[in-house]
């Protein structure tokens, strides 16, 4: 079975933080997406930077996060932006 550290984008500290989130395998994280293991990691800090989404998309997409189109990191973008203003309010 493929380790975490297997897929673009993820090294030892993004894998550490999935395993934090409840993340330990790849099939887990491509059901629950991006968007929403952003959350997981993100939860409690007060700003994270969206290179991680995009680091998340990439390596469920198996490519580098550079690669994701402008029209699909913004859609990624909104999405969490929305999801996170919902879980603050």
């Amino acid at each position: 079975m493929p380790e975490l550290t297997d897929y673009p984008n993820v090294g030892d500290k993004l894998a550490s933080e999935l395993q934090r989130a409840g993340i330990a395998t790849y099939d887990r994280l491509v059901q629950l997406g991006a968007v929403e293991a952003a959350l997981r990691i993100t939860r409690g800090r007060p700003h994270t930077g969206y290179n991680l989404l995009y680091a998340l998309e990439g390596a469920i997409r198996g490519i580098r996060w550079h690669a994701i189109a402008k029209a699909d990191r913004a859609a990624l973008k909104a999405e969490y932006d929305r999801r996170r203003r919902e879980s603050a309010g």
